[in-house]
């Protein structure tokens, strides 16, 4: 139980640093920001893994790794929720609709 708490503060925590460096605007909750915290911790350890720099693709990896990790998922999502977007496709960068 303690460590689902640790997980929850530290995908928080990284969460946020990601969002607030990836540019644009994500409206997310709380728990859509610890998720990607959470994700981008296990993404963080796939890159020091392909790296050479851990020891297994799924273990937890660094501070740094997990924001990047992160960030990688900021961007998956928002592609995503664009292109996904009821009113049509949404130009990825300004999030203005794309003109057919």
């Amino acid at each position: 139980m303690f460590s689902l708490i640790i997980w929850s503060f530290f995908g928080l925590v990284t969460g946020c640093i990601a969002k607030a460096i990836h540019p644009g605007d994500d409206p997310l909750g709380c728990l859509p920001t610890i998720l990607i915290g959470v994700a981008g911790s296990f993404i963080g350890g796939m890159i020091n893994w392909l790296l050479d720099f851990g020891n297994a693709p799924y273990e937890p990896s660094g501070f740094i790794m997990s924001i990047l990790g992160g960030v990688v998922c900021c961007i998956a999502f928002r592609f995503y929720a664009l292109n996904k977007s009821p009113s049509g496709p949404r130009d990825f960068f300004t999030g203005k609709k794309i003109n057919d």
